[in-house]
């Protein structure tokens, strides 16, 4: 509610009328800042008396054509003002003016003139052209923004056309021209007006329209007229096609520098490729035998290409000889020997072997063979082949054997094994050769005992430990060869003994080692070690190899030693309880079989542990939860077993009172009990729910004493009835009669004392 509303203003204003809407309406505007206010008076009661608001109201003009004005004709590098004259043009600060280059924005101007009233407008561009700018169109665009409420309006000047005057400039620093082509446009040279061209070389003016050859190559000076004038040396190259000079065969040493050259020329630099079977290939600095053969070189530029044929020739020593290897023949049977090698130039062949009659060589296509007819004794041994030519040579020795003429080693040992005890009687070992064969005989001695030329050797049991005996000789006509004795020395044991590799307390779980220990024993090689728990072997599953003392680990030489040691078998063990004084023995066996004496077995004194492990209760006698009668009290019996022996201690609340003796806890009250058993190794713990039950056993006795006297009645009750009416007779005392029977038998089942009359 108000009490009436209505315009202030210069124009179209009016007084006060009680509307709810008024407009305000004029004809048309010529005041420039008109700012018409619409009012409302409140009511009286109101805390203000009277609310405005102002209309915003933008009067504007915008002219409709524009015109922009500058020089046509420039020379480059000047600075020059282009104006655009925009006439009448209001509010101005909404006016904003593009300058054009073609089609793109190459500038744009605002105005912070803030008069409302119209105004004419001449904004300037100062401009300096460039030779790109030569032929260009501009022009300016001006726009009138009047916000999201009002018109978007612009308007765009004629187009004009630039003429920059510039250069001349030559474009180019160096000139590549075609053998046979000419320097006509050869080299681009811009500039308006258009320039005059001419070119120089040594001072001389030259046509242009010449034949160009690769001798006219060089450095001329090209000289254009037109704005200005304007000089430049240029460097003129000539392209011609690529000339090729080389061998066409060609022959090198392996492995040595080489001095094969190809010369190339032409423009631009020729690139040259090498192919060999149609693959491109780098010819290395030192030739190997595998780079002989046919190459294909090719030199080529953007003008054209050329290409060579070249044969490369690689001298070379023979090869390593192949498929001459060792040969094995039945006697009487033939045999071939074939030696092959390459070289360059190809080589030749020599042999060197045993020359007997059978023997026939033949030499064929750079191959030479050795045929061996009707093979004997004699053809056994060595043949060497060499294959030479002027560049070196290289041989080859393989060895035929001839199965059924050759036996094994004849030589005789007695004994032929040798297995003796430390510090037993000194004994003889006598080398001979075979009796069919003693009249070949060169030498025959034994080796390994020392520096010694006889064939007996006396057996040292004391100091003998190392030694590796063998006899050896040499033949007449047969190959040298040699036959080892089998010998060893050896000593029993002093002792076994088990000891702990550490002395922790042994606890379930817990990893335990012992260590058995061998003393003074030979060969180590031969010894066995088992480990027994009381009567029964044990293959633990950790055991360590054999060890010798005072070796390293990673020294696996150690028990090879022939000499007396020391030696260690360790187990390792997880302990349990089954541990707790269990008996642990080791034995050693040193084991000669079959060469030499079965030996007794050194067994090791008992080693008794001692495991400690933690406590654990009796669950079977000691349930989770026991039911308790009112007024008949239960045991808790707390049993655990453990090493040492555990504690029991029962922890109930305090205001329980049970009786406890030792492990055993009375009660009669309900609650949670605890059994607590502990020893050094740990404790445990087991609570039991105690739960109260009413007794009802006597009420169910007298509920059924009760039954029992109520169906008894009835029984009775029943009984007589059932008696009074079927088994008794009524009898009459007057007039009594004595009968027949004798009083004192029984008639119908009935003793009667006395005479008796039946009643009816």
């Amino acid at each position: 509610m108000h009490e009436g509303m209505g315009w202030e203003a210069s124009s179209g204003g009016g007084g006060s009328e009680m509307v709810n809407h008024l407009p305000w309406t004029v004809e048309h505007l010529t005041e420039w800042s008109i700012a018409p206010t619409c009012f409302i008076n409140l009511l009286r009661n109101s805390t203000e008396e009277q609310c405005t608001k102002t209309l915003k109201v933008v009067l504007y003009t915008f002219p409709q054509n524009i015109s922009i004005n500058s020089d046509v004709e420039m020379d480059k590098g000047e600075q020059y003002n282009f104006t655009c004259y925009i006439g009448k043009v209001a509010p101005v600060q909404n006016l904003t003016v593009r300058w054009y280059k073609g089609d793109t924005i190459f500038h744009t101007q605002t105005f912070d003139n803030p008069s409302q009233e119209p105004v004419d407008q001449s904004p300037v561009l100062s401009f300096t052209p460039t030779e790109q700018d030569h032929g260009v169109k501009f022009r300016c665009e001006a726009h009138l923004d009047l916000g999201p409420e009002g018109p978007q309006l612009k308007v765009s000047s004629e187009e004009f056309t630039t003429i920059v005057r510039f250069g001349p400039d030559i474009q180019c620093s160096f000139v590549e021209v075609l053998e046979g082509g000419t320097l006509w446009d050869q080299c681009p040279v811009a500039g308006n007006p258009e320039p005059f061209i001419q070119w120089l070389k040594d001072g001389k003016r030259v046509d242009s329209s010449q034949t160009m050859t690769r001798e006219k190559a060089g450095q001329y000076i090209i000289e254009a007229e037109g704005k200005a004038v304007s000089r430049k040396k240029i460097q003129v190259l000539v392209i011609y096609g690529p000339e090729l000079k080389c061998p066409s065969n060609y022959t090198a040493l392996e492995n040595a520098p080489h001095n094969l050259t190809c010369t190339v020329e032409g423009y631009p630099e020729p690139k040259t490729i090498w192919y060999r079977d149609g693959d491109e290939v780098e010819l290395p600095e030192n030739l190997t035998r595998s780079d002989a053969g046919q190459y294909l070189i090719t030199a080529s530029n953007r003008f054209s290409s050329v290409n060579h044929t070249v044969e490369l020739d690689i001298l070379y020593p023979p090869s390593q000889i192949v498929e001459l290897e060792d040969s094995e023949v039945e006697v009487g049977s033939a045999v071939w020997l074939k030696c092959s090698s390459t070289g360059n130039p190809r080589p030749t062949y020599s042999w060197s072997y045993y020359q007997a009659g059978n023997v026939i060589n033949e030499n064929d296509d750079g191959v030479s063979r050795l045929l061996i007819n009707n093979a004997t004794a004699y053809n056994m041994g060595f043949y060497t082949c060499q294959a030479s030519n002027e560049k070196g040579n290289v041989s080859k020795t393989v060895r035929v054997t001839v199965k059924g003429a050759k036996q094994a080693c004849p030589i005789d040992i007695t004994p032929d094994t040798m297995v003796i005890s430390y510090r037993d009687k000194p004994r003889n070992v006598t080398c001979t050769p075979t009796s069919t064969i003693s009249t070949n005989v060169k030498k025959i001695h034994w080796k390994g005992i020392g520096k010694t030329n006889s064939t007996v050797w006396r057996v040292n049991t004391y100091t003998d430990w190392d030694l590796t005996p063998v006899c050896a000789a040499t033949f007449e006509g047969l190959e040298p060869c040699k036959k080892p004795l089998n010998f060893i020395l050896y000593k029993t044991p002093d002792s076994a003994s088990i000891r702990p590799v550490n002395n922790t307390n042994l606890v379930e779980g817990e990893m335990y080692q012992l260590q058995c220990d061998i003393i003074n024993v030979a060969p180590a090689r031969k010894l066995t070690v088992r480990w027994y728990l009381g009567n029964e072997t044990i293959e633990p599953p950790f055991k360590e190899s054999l060890r010798v003392t005072g070796c390293q680990p990673e020294n696996t030489d150690c028990m090879s030693r022939r000499t007396p040691v020391n030696v260690s078998s360790t187990i390792s063990v997880i302990l349990n309880r089954k541990h707790n004084g269990a008996e642990f023995r080791c034995e050693a066996e040193l084991d000669l079989r079959p060469e030499g004496p079965q030996l007794p077995y050194l067994k090791s004194s008992p080693f008794n542990i001692t495991v400690y492990y933690k406590p654990v209760i009796n669950n079977t006698k000691l349930p989770k939860a026991i039911p308790v009668f009112s007024g008949y009290p239960e045991r808790l019996v707390c049993e655990a077993d453990g090493h040492p022996p555990p504690k029991i201690q029962w922890l109930y609340s305090s205001d329980k009172l049970p009786r406890v003796s030792g492990g055993v806890l009375n009660v009669s009250e309900p609650g949670s009990y605890i059994c607590n058993a502990s020893n050094e190794v740990g404790s445990v713990s087991h609570e039991v729910e105690v739960i109260l039950k009413e007794d009802y056993l006597p009420l169910i006795a007298g509920f059924v004493a009760v039954t029992v006297v109520v169906i008894s009645v009835i029984f009775i009750f029943i009984y007589s009835i059932y008696y009074k009416n079927t088994k008794m007779r009524r009898y009459s005392l007057k007039n009594p009669k004595l009968s027949t029977h004798n009083g004192n038998v029984a008639h119908n089942g009935w003793d009667l004392q006395f005479p008796m009359t039946k009643l009816s």
